[in-house]
């Protein structure tokens, strides 16, 4: 399933496709801001609004060193690393969204704060409690075991440090409507319930602090977003749309379907070491 979800995310020219979007809205690598790339920078519902929101909750401070798992272009580690000072490591499956991602932290100036890795999340290559806290936005939904995934942030995290899930968790028995954003087929798609999620996440020595259900989120970011696109004519510059290919429109389509129907929901939780 790895080499499956990593060749789901391949694109083979997304710098490319960042710079063209970059270059239409007048900027070039030398002046591009990381507030203005988070329109493709942000792969996850609600996009920059849902970064803040999700990742405020974590309490960071300028001397945190903090590990974003599953960082795909590395978007939310520039985000925390600019807005909260502190120095993000990132990891992630797809060979190209860690070179991308690279890229763009060498543009903004943010390579001395942000580190991104390409690996499996199950299996890190990182130091036992080398970090004070942890996330992950939108991943778990292509790592099937979960226990592991949860056990080896538990082992990477400082006692009494946070982590903070937020991902699309499974809210009925209904199929999915296919293509979505992070899988074209059931088969390389690992979603659970927000119950199995708990289970794996006690089960790896965490307590649970809290959760949020973000469907009204959702369902607003998507109206919204889909007005702004009718406004313009289309897709903007920069967009997620860039990172998910020709295949964007069905898979929005799709997701925001599923959402709607009741059969999945973008949902947080907190949880402490």
């Amino acid at each position: 399933m790895k080499n499956s979800v990593a060749a789901h995310y391949t694109h083979g020219q997304l710098l490319d496709r960042i710079l063209g979007g970059v270059e239409a809205i007048d900027k070039t690598p030398a002046t591009v801001t990381v507030d203005e790339l988070a329109p493709v920078d942000e792969f996850h519902i609600g996009g920059r609004q849902a970064s803040e929101d999700f990742i405020s909750q974590l309490e960071l401070s300028t001397n945190d060193h903090t590990l974003d798992v599953g960082c795909g272009i590395g978007g939310t580690s520039r985000f925390v690393a600019s807005r909260f000072g502190c120095r993000v490591t990132g990891i992630d499956l797809t060979p190209e969204f860690v070179s991308t991602g690279q890229s763009l932290c060498d543009w903004v100036g943010l390579s001395d704060q942000v580190e991104l890795h390409q690996g499996d999340a199950t299996a890190m290559p990182f130091t036992d409690e080398s970090f004070d806290a942890a996330f992950m936005l939108h991943v778990g939904m292509n790592i099937a075991n979960k226990a592991g995934l949860f056990a080896e942030v538990y082992r990477l995290i400082k006692p009494g440090a946070f982590f903070g899930v937020y991902d699309v968790m499974q809210t009925s028995d209904e199929p999915l409507t296919y293509p979505v954003p992070w899988s074209s087929v059931p088969d390389t798609s690992a979603l659970a319930s927000q119950e199995q999620y708990m289970e794996a996440l006690e089960q790896a020595g965490f307590d649970i602090v809290k959760i949020r259900d973000r469907r009204e989120f959702a369902a607003e970011f998507f109206a919204e977003t889909h007005r702004r696109m009718e406004q313009a004519g289309g897709s903007p510059p920069l967009g997620v749309h860039l990172a998910m290919g020709d295949s964007a429109p069905v898979k929005i389509s799709n997701m925001v379907e599923n959402i709607a129907a009741g059969r999945v929901s973008p949902v947080e939780i907190f949880v402490v070491k």
